[in-house]
């Protein structure tokens, strides 16, 4: 009687589909629905998720009939087996891992966030030689695609100091909506804010707030859906206000020329690359660039590799720079 008792349990309960992501992380429940893309699923542990269709799949739970006939081993063999770890008894208490693996953390996060997509990163570094010094950054982004629309919400935080003194403390906001023509033209928007508050300009204390607006159209190449490249013009309007002697509320406006380039490279790495050009008639021409070379380690991590470099903003007093830098991330 005990043998045949094993073997029920050992058998996966009538209704419990099964949830696997990529890579290898399992989930029971139930399948909502699976449209546009996206597999809606109410999982036993999560609640409901919502997870693209291309990164993940749902095994249908066997029907009652087959859970009903016998297993063709002997009793005493399945009774020997030990039980799927993901059949467990509901009233079995949930491990430490289950409740914050990658996974599960990740499945939280995207059933708060419903449709959006995104990545919570950071990057640190401490250290002790001729001076003591210690640098953090922190990152969250939001995506959302319809068919010819794109809207994307960024906020990053950089901290940096030496010997106890704060040479880094930049709050930085930015957005992008991009709309397509058709399959070759498009027109964007770009809203950015930068405070810092640890700026020096010529050896003098210059915190300032700086308010950016990009508005323009361009020109997409005809590309592969793995090989992105577009090039464009735009009006940009810079607010700047900072605490320099003499200095207060400072409005420019410049055209700029853009090219961006996003490629989809092998071993589930990507390569995103921005960059624009200010021409100025009264001071040097500004420029800025950007590059992210981006590596999935699984469904859920990733690490990348940032450079970015700025000289002589249009605005006047923003500070120059140049960074490398190395984040890792969790994806949602």
């Amino acid at each position: 009687m005990g043998a045949v008792m094993a073997t029920v349990r050992a058998a996966p309960a009538a209704g419990r589909d099964t949830l696997t992501f990529k890579d290898g992380d399992r989930v029971q429940g139930t399948l909502v629905a699976e449209t546009d893309g996206m597999i809606v699923f109410r999982s036993d542990r999560f609640g409901e998720l919502r997870v693209p269709a291309a990164g993940a799949a749902v095994t249908k739970a066997a029907p009652a009939g087959a859970l009903a006939r016998p297993a063709s081993p002997p009793p005493a063999v399945v009774a020997a087996k030990e039980t799927p770890k993901e059949h467990k008894d509901e009233d079995e208490p949930v491990t430490l891992w289950e409740r914050f693996s990658p996974a599960a953390l990740t499945a939280r996060v995207r059933t708060f966030f419903g449709p959006w997509r995104g990545r919570l990163s950071f990057s640190t570094e401490i250290v002790n030689d001729s001076a003591d010094r210690a640098a953090s950054s922190y990152e969250a982004q939001l995506r959302r695609k319809w068919k010819s629309d794109e809207v994307q919400l960024n906020s990053r935080y950089d901290y940096s100091e030496t010997n106890d003194i704060a040479t880094t403390d930049v709050i930085k906001l930015w957005g992008h909506w991009r709309h397509d023509f058709g399959p070759r033209l498009f027109a964007h928007y770009r809203p950015t804010s930068e405070w810092n508050r640890a700026s020096r300009l010529r050896g003098v204390p210059n915190d300032y707030l700086l308010l950016q607006q990009e508005i323009g159209a361009g020109w997409q190449f005809p590309t592969k859906p793995g090989r992105k490249a577009r090039v464009g013009v735009s009006q940009n309007l810079f607010d700047t206000w900072n605490s320099a002697p003499g200095a207060g509320h400072v409005s420019r406006g410049v055209i700029s020329v853009f090219e961006e380039t996003e490629l989809a490279l092998p071993w589930r790495t990507t390569l995103a690359q921005r960059g624009v050009w200010y021409p100025a008639g009264d001071r040097p021409d500004g420029w800025e660039n950007r590059i992210d070379l981006n590596k999935k380690l699984t469904e859920t991590l990733s690490t990348s590799l940032r450079h970015e470099i700025r000289r002589n903003n249009p605005d006047g007093t923003a500070q120059d720079y140049t960074r490398l830098k190395l984040l890792f991330g969790l994806d949602f």
